[in-house]
């Protein structure tokens, strides 16, 4: 018996010789040999409408049967019904509206998918006025790159926080609102830490054939070398990252320097005018929601650059969504792969070098300062923060003044957004 992946391929290969009608007894033939079920495994295989095999069938019996047949069942050219988003031109960027809050994936892929369910996606779209089913958007996903995936590390546990899809919205909406008013809106992270050396790094990559780079046998770190921390930061509105490899312990005071690094190298050229700085980032680890040394250092951030600094969190849970995963950390162990790091030289040189072809850049530079673990935050010291709490969830979302404002209209728009 064929499996469905035999069934694409048989297709794939005789479709453009076939015209419509032949398709459908194609497809009928096929299902018929195939027995119970076989009308749902050819329309997974080739897409062709389980109603269309259907008919496919009932002419294939009306021959057998000696039924006159002298319909030819073929549409002329340009004929038919026509598909929702060629009668809609709006339906595609609503939808593509409504998953992005939401998409995620393998953060070593630039494939995504999104946690929404189709026929929610269908619903949500029919009360914006649009006519859709499930199957159009699922025919509209598959265009726009979204695609259905192998089991990965996406369990998230079996409690999920009841505000955690209106943190990605509000998140959205705060960084949709940054970049068409000319401020930077910004995604961080530490990329997963690599020993520096001769070790072997996941991939493939050409060589002369019988000839693979040679590599130690166990990942056993030299205390020479030790481990390289990549901090990145990814301007969203740009598509341009920035990664500050550390070479010492992965702090909260590190990731706020890595932030400033960046300010100085290429935001502020970038955003001479800006009056907010707005940093997405997870909910854990260096930077995460309940860190106090990652919020005051990013008061001290906020006093350097005389502007407010607002930070939104994912949701606990949810660092695979992360933007900095799928549009930069991805595309950079896809230019590693293969790869020994031998030195912090060759990680910076190929961090350096990612492109893509939608435009991403990325630079990158080593931070050779050393980083304290444990260092501790007073209460006396919390409180001299000027921390303001977003009405919505304002442990995952708050807003730092600096102390004496560059410009005093940044301050005022972002103690405005506290009580929205």
């Amino acid at each position: 018996m064929k499996t469905v992946g035999e069934l694409r391929r048989q297709y794939e290969q005789l479709r453009e010789s076939l015209d419509e009608r032949a398709r459908r007894i194609w497809g009928a033939s096929e299902a018929l040999a195939l027995g119970h079920g076989g009308i749902a495994r050819v329309h997974a295989a080739t897409g062709l409408v389980p109603s269309t095999i259907g008919k496919g069938i009932r002419e294939l019996r009306a021959r057998e049967s000696g039924v006159a047949d002298n319909v030819t069942g073929v549409r002329r050219p340009g004929g038919g019904r026509k598909r929702a988003d060629e009668k809609d031109l709006t339906l595609v960027a609503d939808l593509e509206k409504l998953v992005e809050p939401v998409t995620r994936g393998d953060p070593e892929s630039p494939l995504r998918w999104v946690a929404k369910s189709l026929r929610r996606l269908a619903v949500e779209l029919q009360s914006n006025g649009h006519v859709a089913s499930r199957n159009v958007v699922s025919r509209l996903l598959k265009n726009l790159g979204y695609s259905l995936q192998a089991n990965f590390k996406t369990r998230e546990g079996s409690s999920q926080h009841e505000d955690r899809n209106a943190q990605f919205e509000h998140i959205n909406s705060r960084v949709e609102t940054h970049v068409h008013d000319g401020n930077p809106a910004i995604s961080v992270d530490t990329k997963k830490k690599e020993l520096v050396g001769d070790y072997r790094n996941g991939g493939r990559e050409y060589r002369p054939k019988g000839r693979p780079e040679e590599v130690q046998v166990h990942d056993f770190i030299n205390p020479e070398l030790g481990r390289a921390n990549p901090y990145g930061v990814y301007d969203i509105g740009q598509n341009t990252g920035w990664v500050n490899v550390g070479i010492t312990a992965d702090t909260a005071e590190f990731a706020v320097e890595s932030i400033r690094r960046w300010w100085n190298g290429e935001g502020s050229k970038r955003y001479p005018r800006a009056t907010e700085l707005l940093i997405t980032a997870d909910g854990g680890g260096s930077n995460g929601y309940r860190v106090r040394l990652w919020k005051m250092e990013l008061q001290r951030l906020a006093d350097d650059l005389g502007l407010p600094v607002s930070v939104c969190h994912l949701p606990p849970g949810t660092s695979k969504w992360n933007k900095i995963e799928h549009r930069l950390f991805s595309f950079i162990s896809q230019n590693w792969r293969g790869k020994p790091l031998l030195s912090y030289e060759t990680i910076i040189k190929l961090i350096s070098a990612t492109r893509t072809e939608q435009g991403l850049t990325v630079q990158c530079a080593l931070d050779e300062n050393l980083y304290e673990k444990g260092r501790r935050v007073s209460d006396e010291e919390m409180a001299t923060l000027k921390l303001y709490r977003h009405r919505f969830h304002g442990e995952w979302n708050y807003t730092l003044v600096p102390t004496a404002p560059k410009r005093s209209i940044g301050v005022r728009r972002a103690i405005d957004r506290l009580v929205s």
